[in-house]
């Protein structure tokens, strides 16, 4: 399997679960904001970053920049119990996120900035390098002004950011790691990412 064969397989399930395509169409119009363009994480990052929290009946996913909402898509096969909220700042795609997640009842999706969005409701937040360092001290400030209860943060793709963490109260780091390859259930080796993105989970106790 090559990287392209991936890709493709990732957007036929997009079409089996979303009827569309979950690939933003455009860079990003909001750089000026802090916001990097849209990039979809791919399923078999999902399946090594998400599954692994099990999320059930009385957990609230947020997923930061949801873009057309891979993550929601995800979490709806997945975690079918769960609840999840995509946020995200651009108008164009939060329409498309809405419009094929409006018929799950345990989905939504908001078009605002994440820093303008009241979190105390969630339980666990999704971030694949949505926005700059800058965004992402304001939104972990008003993360621990808000939280009312232990959130579980991942964060993909944070090469350099996890600094943005240490030393804030409350905060531990549970596990880190980095992802660069995807090993099919063939055995094949894919390299998806020209070098290795880390991760990493945080817990937040307020």
């Amino acid at each position: 399997m090559t990287r392209e064969e991936l890709f493709q397989a990732d957007i036929a399930r997009d079409i089996a679960l979303a009827g569309r395509p979950l690939a933003a169409p455009h860079a990003t119009r909001f750089a000026k904001e802090g916001a990097h363009d849209p990039t979809p994480t791919p399923y078999f990052v999902l399946d090594e970053l998400l599954a692994p929290l099990h999320l059930d009946e009385g957990d609230h996913l947020l997923d930061v920049g949801c873009g057309c909402g891979r993550v929601l898509a995800y979490a709806a096969q997945c975690f079918p119990a769960a609840r999840a909220t995509g946020v995200e700042l651009d108008p164009k795609l939060a329409r498309i996120a809405r419009a094929w997640a409006e018929s799950h009842p345990n989905l939504a999706v908001r078009q605002a900035s994440v820093l303008d969005l009241d979190l105390a409701p969630y339980t666990h937040i999704y971030l694949f390098n949505p926005f700059d360092t800058a965004v992402l001290t304001r939104f972990l400030d008003k993360l621990a002004r808000e939280a009312r209860r232990p959130v579980t943060l991942v964060h993909m793709s944070d090469n350099g950011e996890t600094y943005s963490y240490l030393g804030r109260a409350g905060f531990s780091l549970m596990l880190e790691g980095s992802i660069q390859s995807c090993r099919t259930a063939e055995g094949e080796v894919v390299e998806v990412f020209g070098c290795p993105q880390h991760w990493s989970r945080w817990r937040f106790t307020p």
